[in-house]
């Protein structure tokens, strides 16, 4: 077993007020900390989603765990062929490799720290996303940047045969 030993010097802090806040009612992010200035230790974000909003379609990272803790809310997340639903302060881990998503329960807000580890810069993934939601690129573009985001999409009908 190897043992990941980031390297950064300054204790990184992140005051609400100075985050930067990509997406728009339903769906918004804070970005928090990305992955180069965690030293690669983890990239984190805080996701509000409206009533039953989505929030991320089905995806697997080859090279690291993401983590969800609900801080208020309920939300559904995809975990493999399982739906699984989660409230406050319930916490999900998703292996590398292992199929998830998550969204809003239907009918009910869901607020979500997010966290992949070792990190990735995700930040300009997320930035990509809005670029979409704007009509400023189009869906078929987040394929061109699967690798480097390590965000890979895929269909699932269990997901899809919940959420629709």
């Amino acid at each position: 077993m190897s043992l990941f030993v980031p390297k950064f010097d300054e204790s990184v802090i992140v005051r609400e007020a100075e985050a930067e806040v990509v997406g728009r009612a339903p769906t918004t992010m804070r970005l928090l900390a990305d992955s180069s200035r965690t030293g690669g230790a983890l990239s984190t974000q805080r996701v509000t989603l409206g009533s039953g909003a989505d929030g991320a379609k089905p995806h697997w990272h080859d090279n690291s765990a993401e983590m969800f803790f609900l801080l208020a809310g309920a939300a559904e997340i995809l975990s493999g062929d399982d739906v699984l639903t989660a409230g406050p302060g319930d916490l999900v881990v998703v292996p590398p490799g292992k199929p998830h998503a998550f969204a809003a329960v239907p009918g009910t807000d869901a607020d979500l720290l997010i966290v992949i580890t070792p990190g990735v810069e995700r930040f300009e993934y997320f930035r990509h996303v809005q670029r979409i939601a704007l009509g400023e690129a189009t869906p078929e573009s987040l394929l061109e940047v699967q690798e480097l985001y390590d965000n890979h999409f895929m269909r699932s009908e269990v997901w899809e045969g919940r959420r629709h």
